[in-house]
């Protein structure tokens, strides 16, 4: 799956939401979105599949822990269609991360204890943004890309 838009440095702490908000193109076999320390220890690994992998219409939930991949764990409730547009609400807590959609909520084990969450990385042939929410202090980043192209942004770039 292609690398779109990845961002570092993050301090988002329990209770508070990473929002990623896009569209889904027409011809998108699925889409990720990765949130953790790094792209090699993963909180989640949020993947819908509309045709890949062998997988048809599944979400697949999985961790990574020192670039070795956990167990994969299959929702068989699919909230996409291709054309949609997404908003994906992430939080997590010490024991569960949760992902919010407007007609679903999914939860899987925060199986690495992490405590904040450094890195989010979203791949797939989508039309992206994100926007970090309810942060103390009135924090708040707003970007947007295309994931046809590679972004790598620090938090002086987001947090203008």
């Amino acid at each position: 799956m292609e690398q779109g838009l990845v961002v570092t440095q993050l301090d988002v702490e329990p209770g508070e939401c990473i929002k990623v908000k896009g569209k889904i193109l027409s011809d998108a076999k699925g889409f990720a979105v990765n949130v953790g320390k790094d792209s090699g220890t993963l909180m989640l690994h949020f993947n819908p599949r509309f045709d890949c992998h062998g997988d048809v219409n599944t979400i697949v939930c999985n961790s990574k822990e020192d670039g070795t991949w956990g167990e994969e764990d299959r929702k068989a409730d699919f909230p996409f269609q291709h054309g949609d547009k997404i908003e994906i609400c992430i939080s997590f807590d010490a024991t569960e991360v949760k992902v919010k959609l407007p007609e679903a909520e999914f939860e899987f084990p925060n199986r690495l204890g992490m405590e904040k969450i450094q890195y989010l990385a979203v791949e797939g042939p989508s039309e992206i943004g994100w926007k970090l929410k309810d942060l103390p202090q009135a924090r708040e980043a707003r970007l947007h890309a295309s994931l046809r192209a590679r972004h790598q942004l620090q938090p002086a770039e987001w947090a203008r």
